[in-house]
């Protein structure tokens, strides 16, 4: 899956600009790497790097890493290098965006078994929780100081509604 999102990264990406994004690139990182250290023993998804039943990667955190390097840059230089002027048409560009991430979730859960969910995360959940990342990408786009402090009571009533140990 990273490799199509690469493909479409290099096709569609604005890489002559990639400078613009860099700051929202390591927002989006630090999402997932304080994800990663917040739920390590208690994960809401899982990634499992499967096919034909043989394991290709040793484990979550590797599959996520490789997902952070790939997919993610190359969705931000897509996502914002072509964000539409009008807002109803990036209303638009963000819900394509969240229903696509959310539709290879789905792909992945029930036809690839390349993720798994835990702990009361569900695909509800993701589609909630795509639209918040993508509403945040562009929010830190454009106002990266107001996208860092909404992002901790973000993060507080997620880490609280799902009982995450902190510890």
């Amino acid at each position: 899956m990273n490799s199509l999102f690469l493909i479409a990264g290099l096709k569609w990406g604005d890489w002559r600009n990639w400078t613009k994004y860099h700051s929202t690139i390591l927002f989006f990182w630090f999402g997932d790497l304080l994800y990663n250290f917040l739920c390590k023993n208690y994960l809401m998804w899982e990634y499992k790097e499967t096919m034909f039943g043989q394991n290709l990667l040793p484990n979550h955190l590797t599959v996520s890493l490789l997902i952070m390097f790939v997919a993610y840059p190359a969705s931000v230089l897509i996502y914002l290098g072509n964000l539409p002027e009008k807002t109803m048409k990036k209303a638009l560009w963000l819900l394509f965006w969240v229903t696509l991430f959310s539709l290879v979730e789905y792909i992945n859960l029930h036809y690839l078994d390349l993720i798994e969910h835990h702990h009361g995360w569900t695909m509800a959940w993701s589609v909630i929780f795509n639209l918040i990342v993508f509403f945040m990408l562009l929010l830190h786009y454009k106002y990266p100081i107001v996208a860092l402090i909404l992002s901790i009571p973000i993060i507080l009533f997620f880490v609280m509604y799902f009982k995450i140990p902190i510890y």
